[in-house]
């Protein structure tokens, strides 16, 4: 069984023409088949096509990111719903949704009516994955406990939930994970300086652990400060498989069993 990157962005790629060249690299390096996140109603579309395109290989989910909500979120979200009204082509999970604090305004009226407006959207999308009964993809920065409150206010099932670049600690995963939920782990994971992140990891355990390359942000050593790509993906594992004490084989056959279990893939 090849690894599964279970979040990655492919629209750059594609949109400069590199997307064949990268996911044969991809499939060179033993990755199995990618999942490339939505984050705003430019990319959908596109995604959609793609998972068209590259049957079994790459799946997508659709979602309004926090940080590309903005006056139009509730035309964009909206739209959301058409994309499981097929059977074919339909997303794999809604996502990435969720709150982020980082990128806020630095002026505080219009950092806290932004805040505002990112809850209200994130909301809007918790409702609709529980209507449709899909998972979800959480975008969290520094806003991990008001996005634990939004989803146990949403009824959403804590068992449809992942909490994606999960970049907090093992406090943090344990909260997670007496609510059923789960984190994924990039790069960050390889880095020196990610000591909470290993933690984590080790606290969540591999029974639910996921690996992801968020690219072409957060690039895993030893490429760290070039464009992150989902072959790269191996390296965190690589990485993981070290942390956890167990084979780069044991390690990508568990990881992608969770991945496909949770995102219910085929295979």
């Amino acid at each position: 069984m090849g690894l599964i990157d279970s979040h990655t962005h492919l629209d750059s790629f594609h949109r400069k023409g590199l997307l064949d060249a990268t996911l044969q690299r991809a499939w060179d390096n033993g990755i199995e088949a990618v999942i490339t996140i939505g984050t705003a109603d430019d990319d959908w579309a596109i995604y959609r096509s793609l998972a068209s395109q590259y049957p079994r290989q790459v799946y997508y989910s659709a979602g309004l990111h926090p940080c590309s909500v903005d006056e139009t979120w509730e035309q964009q979200t909206a739209q959301l719903p058409d994309f499981w009204e097929t059977r074919e082509g339909r997303p794999v999970a809604l996502g990435e949704c969720g709150l982020d604090r980082f990128h806020l305004p630095k002026n505080s009226d219009a950092a806290s009516e932004l805040f505002d407006r990112q809850k209200a959207a994130f909301r809007m999308q918790l409702g609709l994955a529980k209507q449709l009964d899909c998972p979800v993809v959480v975008h969290s920065r520094g806003a991990f406990n008001e996005c634990v409150e939004e989803i146990d206010a949403s009824g959403v099932s804590w068992d449809r939930v992942v909490f994606h670049c999960f970049a907090e600690g093992p406090a943090e995963m344990t909260v997670l994970r007496e609510r059923g939920g789960v984190g994924s782990f990039t790069g960050i994971l390889t880095y020196k300086s990610a000591r909470n992140v290993r933690e984590a990891a080790q606290v969540q355990g591999l029974d639910h652990f996921m690996v992801e390359t968020d690219a072409p942000y957060l690039t895993p050593v030893p490429h760290r400060g070039k464009p992150n790509e989902p072959a790269f993906v191996r390296h965190t594992a690589e990485f993981a498989a070290d942390l956890f004490g167990v084979s780069f084989a044991d390690l990508a056959r568990r990881s992608s069993r969770n991945a496909k279990r949770f995102y219910q893939l085929p295979g």
